[in-house]
């Protein structure tokens, strides 16, 4: 296949920065998404070909439906939504970008969630023709809370459509000062804007002669520039055993190895460990990789660990430094996203599921519900619908080791699942 444009050269060393576009219905998330890959020159001369031929296209003469590249589903086409995450890859000289473009619809938000679970930096779109007096779309208010819930560290408000209130740079400025009152009510202590046409290109790659009281970038120039540190690189060793691996059978080399991937910090060969909840103690010995053996695996590596000495370790069990004070608890508090259109019920039992542990809980009480409007917890909720973001606390069968989400995102971190009907009912944060 041949692309629209010559591809641009790409280091191979080059950084990786994932982002998910959020916002209201009909913001353009994914005719912005359209735009990048369009305009980076990461779209094939056939897919160009396929979307002008579509019968969903929604622009004008022989320009191309741009959102059509990441609603793929055709219900999505159908009827001019996004239902799914859909997932697409571009890269610059400068960086490579893996970008979700999350469904706007309430219905949908916990889509949402899943795409926003592995993003470092956040595009929350407003449609200015709709915002012009300030005045933020609850769905944009819920994006954002949920984005800075979930730790993103990276906030883009892109204000699109601005072509159709004619570069008004006083409506400009009144979402501005509505987006930094939100932010604060949030936590989020620092964010980016930036006016945009999605549809046109304006401000997205290259800067826009309609705005020349704007004195930042365009959107990819900024997003080129985010800084990114991976947290999970530099924070302490986190590693749950996937798998009990019993390697040589009865051959004098044989052992047993606990494979699974090191989901925060480093881990080296030689390192005192403990593993929990039962807080054995032992040295690592060996860190083999595929075909051979390492001297040490960071985070993202996949790796079978080999301890100095028998203990007994099971699938779900965490491997963290000797040294390490984490807390080890049946009972804790948490922060969720409730998923489910069944309601929170304290009668259900629910699987939690953390890392590769799983165990039976039951939720004790729901102490506030997060008010979407005012942003503030109101106390006394009974129970959480679809969506709702709110404040719990659970007891759980077997002992976990826990960390604060803030901290530590793969410790801190689960999901409940309903037990009768084996949907994901919430995604949890440790408090």
């Amino acid at each position: 296949m041949n692309a629209v444009h010559e591809p641009w050269a790409v280091a191979a060393d080059t950084q990786v920065l994932r982002f998910i576009t959020a916002g209201s219905v009909d913001d353009g998330k994914s005719t912005l998404i359209g735009r990048l890959l369009f305009d980076s020159k990461g779209v094939f001369a056939d897919q160009l070909e396929a979307i002008s031929r579509s019968k969903y296209k929604r622009v004008q003469a022989d320009e191309p439906d741009l959102a059509l590249l990441t609603d793929g589903l055709e219900a999505e086409r159908e009827q001019g939504i996004t239902i799914d995450v859909a997932y697409r890859y571009f890269a610059t000289p400068r960086r490579k970008f893996i970008v979700a473009d999350a469904p706007g619809h309430e219905q949908y938000t916990r889509n949402m969630v899943t795409g926003a679970s592995t993003a470092q930096a956040a595009i929350i779109l407003i449609d200015a023709s709709r915002a012009r007096d300030g005045k933020l779309l609850a769905q944009t208010r819920r994006h954002s809370a949920l984005a800075a819930l979930l730790g993103i560290r990276h906030i883009v408000v892109a204000v699109n459509k601005m072509d159709l209130i004619d570069w008004e740079q006083g409506a400009f400025e009144r979402i501005r000062a509505s987006y930094a009152d939100l932010a604060a009510k949030l936590g989020i202590d620092e964010f980016h804007i930036v006016p945009i046409s999605a549809l046109k290109g304006d401000n997205v790659v290259q800067p826009s002669a309609s705005t020349p009281w704007y004195e930042g970038p365009p959107l990819l120039t900024l997003l080129e520039e985010l800084p990114i540190a991976d947290q999970a690189l530099h924070g302490p060793a986190r590693f749950f055993v996937q798998w009990v691996i019993r390697h040589g059978g009865d051959s004098k080399d044989d052992f047993r190895g606990y494979a699974g991937q090191v989901a925060s910090g480093t881990l080296r060969a030689g390192d005192e460990i403990k593993v929990l909840p039962s807080g054995i103690a032992a040295r690592v010995a060996r860190l083999i990789s595929f075909d051979r053996d390492v001297e040490e695996a960071r985070a993202g590596d996949s790796i079978t660990l080999v301890l100095d000495r028998d203990v007994d370790v099971s699938r779900g069990d965490l491997i963290a430094p000797a040294d390490d004070d984490l807390r080890i608890a049946s009972a804790f508090e948490a922060e969720v996203c409730w998923l489910d259109q069944q309601a929170l019920n304290p009668a259900r039992q629910y699987w939690l599921k953390q890392g590769t542990r799983l165990t039976k809980a039951r939720i004790r009480g729901v102490h506030s519900r997060r008010d979407i409007h005012e942003l503030q917890h109101a106390d006394s909720a009974e129970s959480l619908e679809m969506n709702d973001i709110g404040r719990i606390s659970l007891s759980t069968r077997d002992a976990l080791a826990l960390d604060s989400y803030a901290s530590v995102g793969a410790t801190g971190a689960f999901i409940l699942i309903d037990t009768a009907t084996h949907q994901t009912a919430a995604a949890g944060m440790i408090l």
